[in-house]
């Protein structure tokens, strides 16, 4: 997809509109062997890496089914808000949706240690924790609570730290700020005095030109530049310290998803697994040429937060993190579950690809692309 074409406004449509639209649709419907299923998403229809990951789901369901399960896409807003995806997949309105865990804290707090802790998992650990650690059981336990069957369905990989109206020089630069930062990443802001909201995608950049918020994170590169944030004239900070590697989700309906046979569950787990590895993939290649063309046309500012910031965020998201996974017992063991897979990864992970990123940066030639 062109993010040049990407038209953000007919993306989100108002609240009154969706809910009423909303009855007008069928319910699932089942016509000659065919289950025609309805998805919608968190994100603007057909946005780049986030609803093309949607849309790529769609398609390899339908492949591995054999046409068997048709899946159609609908980006947020266009049957319910962004944000009540997943109640409408909970209530039989929508078969299925396709946003991040993270967006359901008000419903189940412990989604929010699923899609990602600060200074966390990377993405390929967070893979591995599901497969191998049991988060995917942890998840299927949570999303049971409302009424869904739980599919890892892409990673964004390692975010930004956002986009700053000055720059950021201490801890305490946060205090009065307002910023939008979802999940456990905006509960340490918080902490450290900042005014928290959460707002979809599609609002952002209209808030941050009105000057109703003063800071903004939304992913990375190639989801920032489609989005227009760069217009902004802020500070572009990294690292991600808050989303180091976030899971995106694919839930389904629970009735929908017993209906399934073996073989369209069997067709759907792999659906997501590659849509997985796409989406991830799809960021990764992208997000080289648009964080260049950010700074070499559009004159984008970098700045790294200092360690003294990292560090201050290190400790106090320990706090917070802690206090939050005490106050529910799902989420204590979720947390539990993460720091024991973390505590075992950053040591190899140290030796493997950390070591190998510090020597790709020291000081020497390497070849250049022939004719480049």
């Amino acid at each position: 997809m062109n993010r040049r074409k990407f038209l953000t406004g007919a993306a989100l449509g108002g609240a009154a509109a969706t809910v009423a639209a909303a009855s007008s649709f069928p319910k699932p419907a089942i016509a000659q062997g065919v289950k025609r299923l309805r998805m919608q998403t968190t994100w603007p229809r057909n946005f780049p890496g986030l609803g093309t990951g949607a849309n790529f789901l769609a398609e390899q369901v339908k492949k591995l089914t054999e046409g068997s399960i048709e899946i159609e896409v609908f980006g947020g807003g266009e049957i319910v808000p962004p944000f009540e995806t997943i109640d409408a997949v909970e209530a039989g309105t929508l078969d299925m949706g396709h946003g991040a865990p993270y967006y359901w804290k008000g419903k189940v707090p412990s989604t929010e240690f699923i899609a990602v802790t600060p200074f966390g998992l990377t993405t390929a650990e967070a893979n591995a924790w599901f497969l191998f650690g049991g988060g995917q059981q942890l998840a299927d336990e949570a999303y049971a609570e409302m009424n869904c069957k739980f599919f890892v369905s892409g990673n964004t990989g390692a975010q930004m730290g956002g986009w700053f109206g000055r720059e950021m020089n201490t801890l305490e630069d946060y205090r009065g700020l307002r910023l939008r930062l979802p999940g456990l990443g905006g509960e340490v802001c918080r902490a450290a005095g900042a005014a928290v909201v959460n707002l979809p995608g599609g609002e952002i950049p209209p808030a941050m030109a009105s000057g109703a918020i003063d800071a903004a994170e939304w992913v990375g590169p190639y989801n920032d530049l489609a989005l227009g944030m760069h217009r902004s004239g802020w500070y572009y900070y990294y690292p991600g310290w808050q989303e180091p590697g976030t899971v995106l989700d694919n839930f389904i309906n629970l009735d929908v998803w017993n209906s399934f046979t073996d073989t369209e569950k069997a067709a759907v787990e792999a659906a997501n697994a590659y849509t997985t590895l796409f989406v991830y993939s799809e960021f990764q290649a992208n997000n080289n040429d648009a964080l260049a063309e950010m700074l070499n046309e559009h004159n984008v500012q970098l700045r790294r937060f200092s360690d003294e910031i990292l560090i201050g965020l290190a400790e106090l998201s320990a706090e917070v993190l802690d206090g939050l996974a005490d106050a529910d017992p799902l989420s204590r063991r979720a947390y539990d579950s993460i720091l024991d897979f973390r505590a075992k990864a950053v040591n190899w992970s140290n030796v493997a690809e950390g070591a190998l990123y510090q020597a790709r940066a020291l000081d020497y030639q390497f070849s250049q692309p022939s004719g480049g």
